[in-house]
C-alpha cells in the first residue's frame, strides 16, 4: 500500500489515446499512484486510432477505493463507459464518498447515464454538448472543475487536465513542478 494519491483510468475500446496516455502519464509524474483498467478485461484495449494500449488489470478485479477515477473520451469509448454497470457503480460510490472523477472529450456522457454530479459546471466535447447541456451548466473553458467534478474538451487540452488532476490530488507546487520540464506554455490553475 502506498501514501501516494491513487488514480483509475477506465480504458474502454475506442477511447481516444491522447486522452488516456497523457493522463497516465503526467499523473505519474505527479508522483500519483496509477492503475489502467480494462473496462472489458484485461486483454489490450485497441483505442479510437488503432493504438493497443495494455491495461493494468481488468475492472471487474479492482478492489479498492480511488482518489480519482479518470475517464478518457472518445466517441465509442465514452458510449462504453455509459454502457458499463460496473462504471456506473464507481461513479455513484466516488459522487457519495465525495472523492473526485475526472472526464475529457466525450466521456462526460456517462456522468449523465449514470446519473451523478448532475447540476454541476462541466464541458466536454462539442460533439456531446447537446447530450449534456441539460444536466449541468454547460461551460466551453478547456477544463471546467467544481467541487470533486473536473471535465475538459478533448486531445488539445489533456495537459491541461491532467495538471488539474495533479494540482486537486497534491498541491498547486506539485502541478508546477510537473509542468515546468515538459515545457508546456500555458500555465493551469
Amino acid at each position: 500500500m502506498t501514501d501516494e494519491p491513487r488514480a483509475l483510468v477506465l480504458l474502454a475500446p475506442g477511447a481516444e489515446e491522447m486522452e488516456a496516455v497523457i493522463s497516465i502519464d503526467v499523473l505519474r509524474r505527479g508522483g500519483i499512484d496509477v492503475t489502467v483498467a480494462g473496462v472489458d478485461g484485461g486483454d489490450p484495449v485497441r483505442c479510437s486510432r488503432g493504438v493497443i494500449i495494455a491495461p493494468d488489470i481488468a475492472l471487474a478485479e479492482v478492489e479498492g477505493d480511488f482518489d480519482v477515477l479518470v475517464l478518457p473520451g472518445g466517441a465509442q469509448g465514452a458510449q462504453r463507459l455509459s454502457q458499463s454497470d460496473r462504471v456506473g457503480e464507481l461513479l455513484r460510490e466516488q459522487q457519495r464518498s465525495g472523492r473526485w472523477v475526472a472526464a475529457i472529450c466525450a466521456a462526460p456522457i456517462a456522468l449523465r447515464s449514470h446519473r451523478v454530479f448532475e447540476g454541476r459546471r462541466l464541458t466536454s466535447h462539442p460533439s456531446v454538448r447537446s447530450m449534456l447541456e441539460d444536466w449541468g451548466t454547460y461551460t466551453e473553458h478547456p477544463v471546467e472543475a467544481d467541487g470533486n467534478l473536473i471535465t475538459s474538451r478533448g486531445p488539445g487540452t489533456a495537459f491541461p487536465f491532467a495538471l488539474r488532476i495533479v494540482g486537486a490530488l497534491t498541491n498547486a507546487e506539485r502541478m508546477a513542478e510537473v509542468r515546468a520540464p515538459m515545457m508546456f506554455p500555458v500555465q493551469v490553475s
